[in-house]
Order: structure tokens, then sequence, then C-alpha cells
């Protein structure tokens, strides 16, 4: 049974282009043109992912990102942003989205960054083995995708909680924004604002007090580390 995709983007150039590379690759995909008609079809269809446009007729892409993500399904977002809209996509990141593109861009390049979200989202890449990790009230379950504080569920995007395992993975070592952004994120280059907006994130949902963090510390010219709790 194909995935299905939803993409949501008024400009019918780009959404044709995108349409065409996605069904090639073999995604059951769907298009609308504005935000209503965006949430109106992940209501009706559950899509296993949705490629967003920002700049959206009726309502916005940030309200729909912000509306996708109350849903407790966590439907995977890739975002399509303008070249100039920084102050957007990072707006977008906090709210939840999981990866990005810049327009103009490669539609080869969206198709692998879909190829990426999905296979994170259906249990990771095949290197991956499920993993208990526990620490100090923190315990992540790789196979289900769970994540527990203090027996409460943490409710991740699909990047906080691979960012959260790997940090884990790897306690008390001084991780780069550039490493990190490969082992997560599978890139080799790109913007290493998402690994820091992503770990802004990750402590508002972590630790005690945010604006002091203990558990994922900034490292000054590296990156972050992970601090167990437990040591």
């Amino acid at each position: 049974m194909a995935q299905r995709v939803l993409v949501v983007d008024d400009d019918r150039t780009v959404s044709d282009v995108v349409c065409r590379y996605l069904e090639h690759a073999g995604y059951a995909v769907s298009h609308v043109g504005d935000g209503a008609a965006a949430l109106a079809a992940v209501a009706r269809e559950t899509p296993h992912l949705v490629v967003l446009d920002l700049m959206l007729p009726e309502v916005d892409g940030l309200e729909v990102c912000r509306r996708l993500r109350a849903r407790p399904d966590g439907v995977p977002i890739v975002m399509l942003t303008a070249l100039g809209d920084e102050a957007d996509r990072v707006l977008g990141l906090q709210l939840g989205a999981d990866d990005y593109l810049t327009k103009p861009f490669s539609p080869r390049e969206l198709v692998l960054r879909v190829q990426s979200v999905l296979r994170r989202a259906g249990g990771g890449s095949p290197a991956d083995r499920p993993e208990v990790l526990s620490d100090g009230g923190l315990i992540v379950r790789t196979g289900p995708r769970v994540a527990q504080l203090h027996g409460r569920e943490l409710t991740l995007t699909l990047r906080e909680f691979d960012l959260l395992a790997h940090l884990m993975r790897h306690p008390g070592r001084a991780l780069s924004r550039a490493e990190l952004l490969e082992r997560v994120w599978g890139w080799s280059f790109g913007d290493q604002s998402t690994v820091t907006v992503h770990v802004r994130r990750l402590r508002e949902k972590v630790e005690a007090d945010p604006a002091d963090p203990r558990r994922i510390v900034t490292v000054w010219g590296v990156g972050y580390r992970y601090e167990p709790a437990d040591a």
C-alpha cells in the first residue's frame, strides 16, 4: 500500500512538479491549494506526511502547522519556504515542522527529504535497533518511539525524538551542530540553526528549567553535550 503524501501549495507550477516527482517515487499524492483545504484534507485522509508551503491563502502555513501539531497523530511535516523567509522558517521549526526546503529547490532533494522523514517515522534507519535509553526519570524507547519523563509521555516531533535519542546515546560527549545535522537529519550540509531551534524546543520538554538546562548543555564554540542525571 503506497504511503500517502498531501502537497499543500497554491503555486500550481510548483505543485505539479512536486506531485509528479513524488508519484514517480511511488507515493500516493493528493494536492490542495490553501490552508483551510489542507486542514480538511488531513482530517479526511490522514496522510503519512504533509508537504506544506508557508505562504498560503485562507489559513497560512504557520497556522496549518500549529493546528497539525495539536493533533494526536503527529503527522510529519516538510515545509517549503521562500529563500528570504528565515524568521518564518525558524518559527515553523519551533512549531514542530520536521524538515524544510527553501524555494527554489530541487524536486529530487524534496523526494529525498520526504523519504528520510518517513523512514524515521516508520522506526528509524535500517542501522538502528530498538533500544531503551534511561536516565534520571527520562526513558526513551526507540522501537515504539515513546519518550517519558517521570512517567509522563512526552509529545515530541520526529526530529526532536531522534535528537534526544542521539544525545542520550553519547552522554558526556560534546557534539557539534554539524555532526548532529548529519547524524540526526542526514544532511552533510545545511543551516545549522535548525539544530539550535530543535535543541531549544527539546529543552522546553525535558528540562526542569529550560533557561538553566542541566541535561542538554551548551558547549560554547562546539555544540551540545548530554549530561546524565544518574552520573
